[in-house]
Order: C-alpha cells, then sequence, then structure tokens
C-alpha cells in the first residue's frame, strides 16, 4: 500500500488517513501481508490510530520559501525516493496507492516488479487543487494527471461522479474503473454510555456533526439551526470548530477522539448532520455519513453530489442552504433510529480485489 501525498499521513486526523488505516487493517486481518509506504507517517497535528506494521518512508527535505515556485517538482521528486523504498523487499502481487497528483509510485515500482497497480482516486486532484489550493504550473499537472491516471493497470473511483470523470473526463476505459465506495469502522457505538457521560437525559436532543470542520462542509450553517431548534443540542466531533459556535451556549465540543470513541458519540446522536452548500464538491464520498449510518443514526444532509445514493433510507435530504428545511428535517428524525448499515472497510477490501481480478 502506497500513501505519497504529505498532507495525508497514515497516522493523521483525517477522513482520508482513517481511509488508509482501514483498508491496512482490513488487509491485516484478512490475513494478507502487507507493506505501508508513506511521504510521511504523521505530522504537526499529531499522530492518530495505529498502524498494523511498520510505516516506511522516505526522507521529506526541507524546502526553502524562495524555492516555492517549485513546490509541484519536490512532491514529484518525493514520490520518487518513495518509489526507491517501494522496489525493497520481496516482490509484491499487487501496489495499492491512493492517488497523489505529482506522484507515479505504483508505475515506478510496477516497472521493477512486475506486480499489479492499482490506484485509488478520491477526487479529481487537478480541479481540486485549483478550487482549495494553488496550482502553480498547471500544464505541468495536467500533464502529470492523465500520464498517471491512463498508465495505471486499474482504478477504484469511491463515487459514480469519479467513475464518470475517469472515463468521460479522461479517456480511461470503462473496463479498467470499478466504483467502490467508501467504508467505516466495525464498531458498534454505546450509545447510552455515551449520552450519560455528555450529561444528557432521555429526552434532550442531540445533534451531532463529525469531521473536519471546512467552510465548505456547512459548518456555518449550525448555529442557524440552533435558533431554530431551541431545545436541541448541538455535539462537534473534529478539531477546529468554528469561534461562533465554540462559544455557544448549547454546543459541545468533542475534538478529535479515537475511532472507538467517535463510534460511541456518533451512537448518541439523535440527528447526524451533513449540510453541505450548493456549490460542494460533488465527487466525494464523506465518511460522516456512512458513521451515522452504521450506528443507525438518521443522517440530515443537503441534496448535493452523490449523497443521496449514501443516505439512502438512513436519513433525509433537503436543498443545499435551505435552513428551514434543514431544521425540520432534523426535527422529524428526533425520537427515531434508522436501518443499522455497517459497510465496513474489509467489505470494501473484498470488493477491491474481486473487482482487479
Amino acid at each position: 500500500m502506497v500513501a505519497p501525498a504529505l498532507g495525508v499521513p497514515p497516522l493523521g486526523p483525517s477522513g482520508a488517513s482513517a481511509h488508509l488505516r482501514g483498508l491496512a487493517w482490513a488487509a491485516h486481518e484478512a490475513g494478507h501481508t502487507l507493506r505501508l509506504v508513506a511521504a510521511r507517517a504523521s505530522d504537526h497535528r499529531g499522530v492518530h490510530g495505529a498502524m498494523p506494521v511498520p510505516i516506511e518512508t522516505a526522507p521529506v527535505p526541507g524546502w526553502p520559501s524562495w524555492l516555492r515556485r517549485y513546490r509541484e517538482r519536490r512532491e514529484a521528486w518525493v514520490a520518487r525516493r518513495l518509489a526507491e523504498v517501494a522496489r525493497r523487499g520481496p516482490t509484491p502481487d499487487l501496489i495499492y496507492e491512493r492517488w497523489s497528483l505529482f506522484a507515479d509510485v505504483g508505475a515506478r515500482a510496477r516497472r521493477a516488479t512486475g506486480a499489479l497497480w492499482v490506484l485509488e482516486v478520491n477526487a479529481p486532484l487537478l480541479l481540486e487543487r485549483e478550487r482549495f489550493e494553488e496550482v502553480l504550473d498547471r500544464a505541468y499537472a495536467e500533464r502529470w494527471q492523465r500520464r498517471v491516471l491512463l498508465d495505471a493497470d486499474h482504478l477504484i473511483a469511491v463515487s459514480p461522479w469519479l467513475a464518470r470523470w475517469l472515463v468521460d473526463g479522461i479517456g480511461v476505459s470503462a473496463e479498467r474503473v470499478s466504483m467502490i465506495p467508501n467504508g467505516t469502522a466495525s464498531w458498534a457505538g454505546d450509545r447510552l454510555k455515551a449520552r450519560a457521560a455528555l450529561g444528557l437525559g432521555s429526552g434532550d436532543v442531540l445533534l451531532g456533526f463529525l469531521g473536519s470542520m471546512k467552510p465548505w462542509h456547512g459548518v456555518g450553517r449550525l448555529a442557524g439551526l440552533l435558533d431554530r431548534m431551541p431545545e436541541a443540542r448541538l455535539l462537534l466531533v473534529g478539531a477546529n470548530p468554528p469561534a461562533a459556535l465554540a462559544e455557544h451556549p448549547r454546543v459541545i465540543c468533542a475534538g478529535q477522539v479515537p475511532e472507538a470513541e467517535a463510534a460511541d458519540l456518533v451512537a448518541a446522536m439523535d440527528v447526524g448532520l451533513a449540510p453541505y452548500p450548493a456549490d460542494a464538491p460533488p465527487w466525494f464520498c464523506p465518511l460522516k455519513v456512512l458513521a451515522c449510518r452504521a450506528q443507525g443514526t438518521p443522517v440530515v444532509a443537503s441534496d448535493v453530489g452523490e449523497l443521496a445514493g449514501l443516505v439512502g433510507e438512513g436519513g433525509s435530504l433537503v436543498p443545499p442552504g435551505d435552513d428551514d428545511a434543514l431544521a425540520a428535517a432534523c426535527a422529524a428524525w428526533v425520537g427515531r433510529r434508522a436501518p443499522v448499515h455497517r459497510r465496513t472497510w474489509g467489505r470494501v477490501l473484498e470488493e477491491i480485489l474481486e473487482a482487479v481480478r
């Protein structure tokens, strides 16, 4: 397994890092021999979770600020060093790489070993970087994107949007693309224990949000939701809540917690929230929705992207930006639970291996 992105270390706090951990543990528990090669094991955000095998890394050099314009070349250089690490040791049967825009670790390792190279695609990375960060050399990035995506033996797209983009937008042949959604941890959360620890009674209403609190995740709407539901409290599970929410008297900030504890907190929620704005990226497969469904916690989500398929019978969809509809849908679910649907990382791994056979 290869994780070349500097911003997605296997022991990081993000959903992307949890994804890496989930698949790694699933492979380990299924009895597969696993090596994990990553640009770095963790970063300034601390160590979160654990891996079943040591993480093999290549030194990432410092980068002077005056060389900023060559940052993308640096990413490519790090990938070359990672490929040297990946080529060591026993010859693998399969190289599973999480796609990073300026990385071709799998291609280099395949040339050396003859192993099958499977590339997991979680976003159209050039579009994503242009939207949320900065692309310094678009032509260079475009060449990397097309070359890597067209070269991989098989591609795993985590959403239908991404599968269509790979075929229609990039030109990958359809038989080389499989759409396999994300998974979630298999823990069954303890709802009663978590609600007691939060000081909640049986009749208290708890809304909840799990995950990173970026502006495009819609957390800015949640203060208005509390205004419309004066009987409710709000639980935020994740780092860096907006100040307006962190200081609100009816908001509980749990911070970043281990995945098993997160399962308890999600189970404690009466409603889980995914209030994305209308311009949210249409390609994602958010783990927060899968985490809620795994605990039988109803999800109220904006009707954007592919969320309808993920939410299914486990919640309600509302128009993005319609705060009255958001509050009404939450109120309609209070006192009810949704069917438990636990899509484990083990199931995801089985589907991946079946697809690439």
